[in-house]
């Protein structure tokens, strides 16, 4: 029974994880129909924002340099995916495959500047004292760092709940998300509303890869180990509603980790795809599902 517990909690960790990049996605992905391949290279510059304010400050300021990473994190990411808003996203609205290419290739330019910058081997993050170890309750281990995920994951939903549903750039994003045409004449300036869009989504990248050096090293290829469990969950979920994106994101990450207990690393993989193609078979449009766009 412990064993069973203890996988479930490594399965919420996990959900946690895919949550925290999902969350960026449904702004980009499931509210603007934007096949965003680059949102896994903004997590791989989040993660080594994280590298660079503990090379800067030395090490002795580590908790300092991880904690001042998050909103940092957010702003080089964010500010990544503006440029290539402004650049070449907004010339391909409704045209989701063309942005699933030129995404691809951006992907690939941004890994390839990560080497140049960084190099090819894989770089550690130093984690803060207060995340080593952990506790165990009802025969249950759980590890500081799995814990601190778990804790962001949920602040950041919350945060994201309040930005949508209670702020007017909330209101103003759902509205161009809807009715774009009905939006743009109503007033809003919907290019505005696009670029404060994507570059929210693209922070909360940067975010999730600051949470994600807790759990290994850094290096180019990083984003490419999460960004397609998160899409799956954007899908799985309902495209563009918080609230399906948090079922999704937990139930698959404890399918995952019930999986692999029962199998291995790669069969469990497989199971869990198997699975999601049956669901949607039956549900094509996700957990949650409603006439309109906007988040639920």
């Amino acid at each position: 029974m412990e064993a069973i517990l203890n996988q479930l909690f490594a399965g919420v960790s996990y959900g946690s994880i895919l949550l925290l990049i999902a969350l960026g996605l449904t702004f980009t992905f499931g509210q603007m129909g934007v096949i965003n391949m680059a949102h896994g290279e903004f997590i791989m510059f989040g993660a080594y924002t994280t590298y660079v304010l503990q090379e800067v400050l030395g090490k002795d300021q580590i908790t300092y340099a991880f904690l001042l990473s998050l909103p940092i994190a957010l702003v080089v990411a964010g500010a990544m995916g503006l440029l290539l808003e402004i650049t070449l996203i907004k010339r391909l609205y409704g045209r989701p495959l063309d942005t699933l290419l030129v995404t691809w290739g951006v992907a690939l330019v941004l890994q390839q500047l990560a080497r140049d910058i960084f190099g090819a081997n894989n770089v550690e993050v130093v984690s803060p004292s207060w995340l080593d170890g952990g506790i165990t309750i009802a025969g249950v281990d759980m590890a500081y760092n799995r814990l601190f995920i778990i804790g962001l994951s949920l602040a950041i939903t919350a945060a994201a709940w309040v930005v949508v549903g209670k702020l007017k750039q909330g209101r103003r994003m759902r509205a161009v998300m809807q009715n774009r045409q009905l939006a743009g004449a109503s007033g809003i300036n919907t290019p505005s509303v696009d670029r404060r869009t994507f570059f929210l989504g693209s922070g909360l990248a940067g975010v999730a890869g600051v949470a994600i050096t807790q759990l290994g090293s850094v290096g180019p290829n990083l984003g490419t180990n999460y960004i397609i469990d998160a899409f799956l969950v954007v899908i799985v979920g309902g495209l563009g509603h918080l609230r399906g994106a948090v079922i999704a994101a937990l139930s698959l990450g404890i399918l995952n980790s019930l999986a692999e207990y029962w199998s291995s690393a790669s069969l469990g993989k497989v199971i869990v795809f198997l699975a999601i193609v049956v669901f949607l078979q039956f549900r094509p449009e996700g957990i949650v599902a409603s006439e309109s766009r906007g988040l639920a």
